[in-house]
């Protein structure tokens, strides 16, 4: 299959479109059953090394689960409240969407007993193989309308002990998904000044 000039482009424009989504933008409409499904058939379509396929999905809608899940969130959030104190602008930001969101996503890594293709020398490839699918999720999120936001002020074993997760599971992203009431025109954070945004020119070099 080949692709056209107006393919890439429009790929190119999701890519910058994608956002971090936080709870304060997430509305009530339910995600329908089909467009979970191409979100999640997007994320199973994600490279991963020696075709190991590590990912577990688990779709997360039961108001106690998340409450377990936000109780979680409050108190390694408390931690990161001290760390940052000298930051005003950290108490001001909402950094989750657990109870907002219709629909959290625990992705995991489940690792193969048996050595896998291409991790004998770089352990780390499945983790990042399940990045990956979380990469496609989230851009195909973005091109259904549906917001994204990623939850990393997690305990991950409290988070993996809530969800009744295998042994020896990682935890590789906790997502909030719903539809928004609108997605910022750039990051939250840079419009804050949290960051400056990086020139390409800065993130190349050449050997």
């Amino acid at each position: 299959m080949n692709f056209e000039k107006e393919d890439a482009d429009q790929l190119l424009a999701i890519i910058k479109a994608r956002r971090d989504v936080r709870g304060n933008r997430f509305i009530c409409d339910p995600i329908e059953d089909e467009k979970l499904s191409m979100i999640l058939e997007a994320g199973i379509a994600a490279p991963s090394v020696g075709y190991s396929q590590p990912w577990k999905f688990i779709i997360i809608k039961e108001s106690k689960t998340k409450n377990s899940l936000i109780d979680n969130f409050t108190q390694e959030n408390n931690k990161a409240k001290k760390i940052f104190a000298d930051h005003p602008l950290y108490t001001q930001l909402k950094l989750e969407g657990i109870l907002e969101a219709p629909i959290n996503i625990a992705v995991l890594y489940e690792p193969k007993e048996s050595e896998v293709l291409g991790m004998t020398s770089m352990k780390k490839m499945g983790e990042y193989s399940v990045v990956c699918a979380v990469q496609n999720m989230w851009l195909m999120a973005r091109a259904l309308n549906i917001g994204i936001g990623w939850v990393s002020i997690l305990d991950e074993k409290k988070v993996l002990k809530t969800l009744n997760a295998k042994k020896n599971t990682q935890l590789i992203a906790y997502l909030c998904v719903g539809y928004v009431d609108k997605f910022y025109k750039e990051s939250e954070l840079k419009t804050l000044g949290w960051e400056r945004e990086k020139l390409l020119k800065e993130c190349v070099t050449f050997k």
